[in-house]
């Protein structure tokens, strides 16, 4: 996980910001299955 990514959670789950902590955690998957399960196929 990214270190400005983990920042941005950790801001969020620090002020209980419900909003934000659903939108990253949206865009962590998205990414997950994106870019890394692309990453293994292609190996």
């Amino acid at each position: 996980m990214p270190n400005w990514f983990l920042k941005q959670m950790q801001n969020a789950f620090r002020k209980k910001d419900i909003y934000q902590i659903k939108m990253l955690n949206q865009c962590w998957f998205f990414y997950q299955r994106r870019f890394v399960h692309n990453e293994k196929s292609q190996t």
